[in-house]
């Protein structure tokens, strides 16, 4: 099946806009996906950079388990609101100012979270981290349907889906050497450091992609129109959760991950820091391979095929985990494979989503992204509530995976019984 239409179903009194500029070519593609790739980073660094030290943070900050993961809940909500504001602000003025204006939000709540007196205040102050690493998110899928369409989108964003794997490789690894020279604090400071790179970034590499005769009103009731036009496109909602659903299980397995790789298996910090990345190896292993595969099938049909896999995995997964058969090695097979299969969805959910709404990508990126980590925030604290172990982790994945595939069938059928009363008529 084709990939949507650029339709944008978006009202009428909007002014015609002029084309978008040719799609970068050579080194130029190659910059830009580079540059994109550094920005889109700061967000899975903010995430998962400080995991190993969450069982710390719990001992020192006198916390439960499942208070210490609530700060990894305030990131990711912190995420999805952010993008919520920062789209349309990135529609009506542009990509660079709300991007660098994000990114000295982050190093500004990083440094504050260094001196965070009690598990209260870190958690609010990851909220306010999560909004201002939202820019580079939103912004760098903005820029992205700028400046490509179709299936040249589809194969960018799996190109930022090997930073975007890459940087969950490395983050905790990351974190757990910088947990050797000091404290769970010291993560923060690397972080910040971290956001002053990217600042450097987008202040230096990085041009602006929307023109000001492509922009976009900042009044508020032009931008709820906006919203509301996105939320009655029903093939784009449908997307918008499948999407928002796979990255869901995710932040799944990157919530529970460390306390149940390190208190129910026994890894240590930096055990930890590999068996964690060898996860996202997978992640980037699928992401590249659907770049091959976008050159045989539809994105469509890849997230369909996907879920599938997932689904089959998952219930492979939740079997081992109740039956404790074949140990940590038993465990992570499945679970790996499952997130290859999610690593086909995240990069082809998107494109497909955003392909409907070039007129307001910024926005439409927002509420995308507002999905993708509103969902993750609500439903990742779920395998604290339910255990923080093994089967917990495995029912939420499972879950999740399952939704998303009945979600996207459901839509599929639709789109056949539209098109069947079209062709009648």
């Amino acid at each position: 099946m084709a990939l949507p239409s650029t339709s944008t179903g978006t009202d009428d009194s909007t002014p015609a806009q002029p084309p978008a500029p040719r799609e970068p070519t050579g080194l130029h593609r190659v910059r830009i996906i580079l540059v994109l790739g550094a920005l889109v980073a700061l967000a899975p660094l903010t995430i998962d950079m400080y995991l190993p030290a969450l069982p710390e943070i719990g001992r020192d900050l006198q916390a439960s388990s499942s208070a210490v993961q609530l700060t990894l809940t305030g990131t990711l909500l912190g995420l999805g609101l952010g993008q919520l504001l920062i789209g349309p602000l990135a529609d009506a003025v542009g990509r660079r100012t709300p991007l660098i204006a994000g990114t000295a939000l982050h190093i500004a709540a990083s440094l504050l979270c260094l001196v965070a007196p009690d598990i209260a205040v870190l958690g609010a102050l990851r909220i306010v981290q999560g909004v201002g690493a939202a820019a580079t998110m939103v912004v760098a899928l903005a820029v992205v349907r700028d400046l490509f369409s179709g299936r040249a989108a589809a194969t960018t964003l799996s190109r930022l889906m090997l930073v975007m794997g890459a940087a969950p490789v490395l983050a905790p690894s990351l974190g757990s050497a910088v947990l050797v020279a000091g404290s769970w604090r010291w993560v923060f400071g690397a972080l910040a450091v971290l956001g002053g790179v990217l600042l450097l970034v987008a202040v230096l590499a990085l041009r602006e992609t929307l023109p000001p005769e492509r922009r976009r009103t900042g009044e508020v009731v032009p931008v709820l129109r906006t919203y509301g036009s996105l939320l009655t496109d029903r093939g784009f909602l449908v997307m918008v959760l499948v999407a928002a659903l796979a990255m869901s299980a995710l932040f799944s397995y990157v919530s529970g991950a460390s306390f149940v790789l390190q208190e129910q298996y026994g890894l240590d910090q930096q055990q930890f820091g590999l068996v964690f990345g060898a996860g996202a190896v997978a992640v980037i292993g699928a992401s590249q391979l659907n770049v091959v595969a976008l050159n045989r099938m539809s994105a469509q049909r890849i997230v369909l095929f996907a879920l599938i896999a997932a689904v089959v995995f998952g219930a492979a997964l939740m079997a081992v985990a109740f039956t404790g058969a074949g140990g940590i090695v038993g465990f992570m097979i499945p679970l790996w494979a499952m997130l290859g299969a999610v690593g086909f969805v995240m990069p082809n959910a998107p494109a497909l989503a955003l392909s409907r709404h070039g007129e307001a990508a910024g926005t439409a990126a927002a509420l995308l992204g507002a999905g993708q980590f509103g969902l993750g925030a609500l439903i990742a604290p779920l395998v604290g509530v339910l255990g923080n172990d093994g089967p917990a982790m495995a029912v939420i994945m499972t879950g999740g995976a399952a939704v998303a595939l009945a979600l996207l069938i459901g839509s599929l059928l639709g789109e056949r019984r539209s098109a069947r009363a079209v062709a009648r008529a």
